[in-house]
């Protein structure tokens, strides 16, 4: 090996060392940091669904009253989705954040004080105006760190958070609703809303003292790792084709596409989680506690799975069938969940059904991060996903409406698979060449 030979070998060890470098001091700053945002904001947005095993019968909610004030907030979330997270671009995520997190932990709270369904209904529309833009906010937040190629991985490891939260917030919040009961002269639901509030505000206020708006604005790195951050970033940005306007976003056939498939996964996430406490309890468990212990099962399943997928989306460079083999078995899942008169079965089916549908969600934002940047980033991944989390609103309350019109949740499952062979279909539409970096 002559001189020069030697110097180029040296060289690219270098570079890569100090990839290495940059890209786990990123890593360890933000994203274990935005997961634990993520499991609060999750945590309080679907709690409602175990509030559900006591709340109900307290204020006389029948299952479709419950499932359409669950679902309203993404009412509130739909309309208020897009402007937040362009103001998040134009103000900086540090302070929008943060707004978002103290806002919608001090409403979580409110809701000890419900006790009519017009005012469930109006206290879910308003959380879901207050936490509007969080989890597109953080999906923008992260391609202004990560290149397209690098991202799958990223967004599943943060998405994690979605079965974090039930793996631990569902015995939690079973067991406060059965350790606090009565005390105080307050039913268990409703220390629960208040307890699990508490931490929201909290790191909200952290979020402003943690979060960088930028790589250049992060005194953390190096200026020699700040430059090549910045250059992999811009190369790829400079890789996609962008609608030239935030206007033309909503006309660009690719983002209703994008849409249509979010939505149709989405149906059967929220489902699952809004309604997995009654299914379970369906199967003959009993006491809160127990029923959350049971309804981590699904969701420590799905942690596993979208890690190992994402990284595998990420090595093979390749999104569509990543996207399309977890949905699929999570519409078997469902299937086999409906038909199954077996406590085990039902479990084990469902834990399918939460590994595909939860999967699909992080695969899924690798779609459309390939082709947006910028200010059409910033607009076009709002639009995506407040259309798509129409489906929250659609899904929990045909559920209830479903389980009141025909006394079990058997037809609902029917649907829910149904969906996710829409969305199935829906990703074989979009061009390969479009979305695999």
């Amino acid at each position: 090996m002559n001189a020069t030979t030697q110097a180029l070998a040296s060289a690219g060890l270098q570079s890569r060392d100090l990839e290495k470098r940059a890209y786990g001091k990123v890593f360890w700053r933000i994203v274990p940091f935005l997961m634990l945002c993520y499991v609060i904001a999750y945590l309080d947005r679907v709690n409602v669904g175990f509030a559900k095993l006591q709340m109900s019968q307290d204020l006389g909610f029948s299952e479709t009253v419950f499932g359409f004030g669950a679902g309203v907030f993404f009412i509130g979330y739909f309309l208020f989705e897009v402007p937040s997270n362009i103001l998040l671009h134009k103000i900086g995520a540090r302070v929008w954040i943060a707004r978002i997190m103290v806002s919608w932990g001090i409403l979580s709270a409110c809701f000890m004080f419900v006790s009519s369904a017009p005012m469930f209904y109006v206290l879910r529309f308003l959380l879901g105006v207050a936490e509007a833009g969080f989890y597109p906010g953080i999906i923008l937040y992260l391609t202004y760190w990560y290149p397209s190629h690098r991202r799958a991985k990223i967004i599943a490891v943060f998405m994690s958070a979605i079965p974090i939260s039930g793996i631990f917030g569902n015995p939690l919040s079973g067991w406060i609703m059965d350790a606090f009961h009565d005390n105080g002269g307050m039913a268990g639901w409703q220390w629960m809303f208040l307890i699990e509030a508490i931490p929201a505000v909290l790191l909200g206020i952290a979020v402003y003292f943690w979060l960088d708006n930028s790589i250049r604005g992060a005194n953390w790195l190096s200026e020699e790792e700040k430059q090549l951050l910045e250059k992999e970033v811009a190369e790829d940005a400079r890789t996609k084709a962008t609608p030239p306007s935030v206007g033309a976003v909503f006309t660009d056939g690719r983002v209703w596409l994008m849409c249509l498939i979010y939505f149709s996964f989405v149906t059967g996430q929220y489902a699952l989680t809004f309604w997995l406490p009654t299914l379970v309890k369906a199967t003959g468990v009993v006491g809160n506690f127990n029923i959350g212990l049971i309804s981590a099962i699904p969701f420590l399943c799905a942690v596993v799975t979208m890690i190992l997928v994402g990284r595998s989306a990420d090595h093979h460079r390749e999104r569509r069938w990543h996207l399309i083999i977890p949905a699929t078995l999570g519409a078997i899942g469902f299937i086999v969940a409906a038909t199954s008169s077996s406590t085990v079965i039902a479990i084990a089916s469902l834990s399918v059904a939460a590994a595909g549908v939860i999967t699909c969600a992080p695969l899924f934002w690798s779609l459309p991060t390939a082709f947006l940047s910028g200010t059409a980033a910033a607009a076009g991944i709002a639009f995506i996903n407040s259309v798509g989390n129409l489906a929250g609103f659609v899904s929990p309350y045909l559920i209830g409406f479903l389980k009141d019109f025909t006394g079990s949740t058997q037809v609902g499952m029917y649907v829910l698979a149904g969906f996710l062979v829409i969305g199935v279909i829906a990703v074989l539409s979009t061009p390969a060449k479009l979305v695999n970096r």
